[in-house]
């Protein structure tokens, strides 16, 4: 299963008027990073960074005078996501913004069923909070002291170790010794490890008067009673 993990940053908060100023993501096959990834910064095209906005991320609009505008980037930008499950925190933010270049330039919007929102992933696992991304990687042990503003390629690898956090996918990953291979509901293969048997089986725990006991409660359910057709020895239990 292919995954990219993204995040955006923006001249603020109105997708209607403005515009996504840096895009970071990175791509996960299976749970574990592949290494590849897509990160610009995008010129706003005439659109100043709100003052707020860049308290947060730090990205002026000196720092992107130079940058390809969005319509310069949007064709390697899709072919980064296509094909891919798409995970943000926050996604409806990201994705608003996304959409909205996107209809800018004649290209058509995200699909809603390929987006996984880790914040609210995070809600149902933590109600009680906080489940920012700071908080998070505070609750997991993730070091993201290195994280004194917002960016996107940086935020995204942070995301990625969270959102691993909040699937359990570390823990389903250990597999040590792969003996048979299946696929599950959604289409994945994945690997099944089975449970070994003892090579000396434990002995009984239960002693002779507890099983006569409960043969002789078994006899008085009848002859439909799930003892008897699970354990044929039982079938005589009348």
């Amino acid at each position: 299963m292919r995954e990219i993990i993204f995040d955006t940053e923006t001249t603020g908060l109105d997708n209607r008027d403005d515009r996504i100023i840096e895009f970071g993501g990175i791509e996960l096959v299976n749970r574990f990073p592949t290494g590849r990834t897509f990160h610009h910064y995008i010129n706003a095209q005439g659109k100043s960074v709100h003052p707020e906005a860049l308290a947060v991320h730090g990205i002026s609009d000196a720092d992107l005078a130079d940058k390809p505008i969005f319509s310069a980037i949007a064709d390697e930008l899709i072919d980064f996501l296509d094909g891919a499950m798409l995970v943000a925190h926050n996604a409806n933010f990201d994705i608003g913004f996304l959409n909205a270049e996107f209809a800018r330039i004649g290209r058509d919007p995200i699909d809603p069923a390929v987006v996984i929102d880790t914040l609210a992933l995070a809600r149902r696992k933590h109600p009680m909070g906080p489940n920012s991304l700071d908080a998070l990687c505070r609750r997991y042990g993730i070091d993201n002291g290195h994280r004194t503003k917002h960016g996107a390629l940086l935020d995204s690898e942070l995301l990625a170790e969270v959102y691993i956090e909040l699937i359990g996918g570390k823990q389903a990953a250990l597999v040590l010794e792969v003996q048979d291979e299946t696929v599950n509901a959604t289409g994945e293969q994945i690997d099944i490890t089975p449970a070994r048997a003892r090579e000396v089986p434990l002995a009984p725990r239960l002693t002779s008067a507890e099983l006569t006991a409960h043969r002789a409660m078994v006899a008085t359910l009848g002859a439909a009673a799930l003892w008897k057709t699970a354990d044929p020895t039982y079938q005589d239990a009348e």
